[in-house]
């Protein structure tokens, strides 16, 4: 495709951060008011929201009307569950032990350095991740078969974490299940249903971006950056140190995926 808006999308990429910075701060505000950082988990899926709006605004005028609503509904969907997930995860607990453990060893103020390296740093990674959806915003020409395999691959990411959160939060809810690993449904396949989930999710919103190969290549750094934090990041590795202290982890983790789904192997 001809006549991508460069300079467009790159004013958007501005306005998208100051989204993202926004929700951040209202987050940190709130978060220094209860003394809980643990609410930016929350603030994660709002700011994609956000940005995601942010950009359906600011592209008026420009590319497909239908790709850009799409994209800006498929972020809004996935972003807005996951932050209602975590919300009702959260209720009624107090902060997270990555968090304790990372502001034990703050330089100085704990909450200025909470805000350096948990609410800006997540910003700029919402701004990075969503390359992708912001690009598409501003792409002319109808949507092609990539783009309808992205929706695809969206919808069945979707599906896969959301089933795996209702799988994890139905074990937990029974107190004969306390201190034990769940293994059972789609947490037999994968140790990590809910970050393959996001995953997928964002691999589909890149490809409907897709139909412009250019765009593509500038914005693949999006999902790049959103695996690289789910398996090596924050996510997967961080999650497993912790787990691993846990009875049965071991045999666990021997029999099941470390993220791509598979069948258990068979215990000896």
């Amino acid at each position: 495709m001809n006549g991508y808006p460069w300079g467009a999308f790159g004013q958007g990429v501005g306005l998208a951060a100051l989204a993202a910075a926004a929700v951040m701060l209202v987050t940190f505000a709130l978060a220094v008011a209860k003394g809980l950082h643990r609410i930016v988990d929350i603030a994660w899926g709002i700011a994609f929201t956000a940005v995601a709006v942010t950009g359906l605004l600011a592209s008026a005028g420009e590319g497909d009307g239908t790709r850009r609503l799409l994209v800006t509904v498929l972020t809004g969907i996935w972003g807005l569950r996951l932050a209602a997930h975590i919300a009702r995860r959260g209720r009624g607990h107090g902060e997270d032990a990555r968090y304790e453990t990372m502001l034990a060893r703050a330089p100085g103020n704990r909450n200025l350095y909470a805000l350096r390296m948990v609410y800006l740093l997540q910003g700029l990674l919402v701004v990075v991740v969503s390359l992708p959806v912001q690009a598409a915003q501003y792409l002319p020409g109808g949507l092609g078969p990539v783009a309808y395999a992205g929706c695809a691959l969206w919808l069945a990411g979707l599906l896969f974490e959301a089933v795996g959160d209702a799988q994890l939060a139905r074990f937990k809810a029974d107190p004969a299940n306390k201190g034990r690993i769940m293994d059972r449904g789609l947490w037999s396949w994968t140790r990590h249903p809910n970050y393959f989930g996001d995953f997928c999710v964002w691999w589909g919103l890149f490809l409907i971006v897709c139909d412009d190969p250019a765009v593509a290549a500038a914005t693949v750094v999006g999902p790049l950056v959103m695996s690289g934090l789910l398996i090596f990041g924050s996510g997967k590795r961080l999650l497993e140190r912790h787990m691993a202290r846990r009875p049965g982890f071991a045999a666990y983790a021997a029999r099941t995926s470390g993220f791509f789904p598979r069948p258990p192997r068979g215990t000896s």
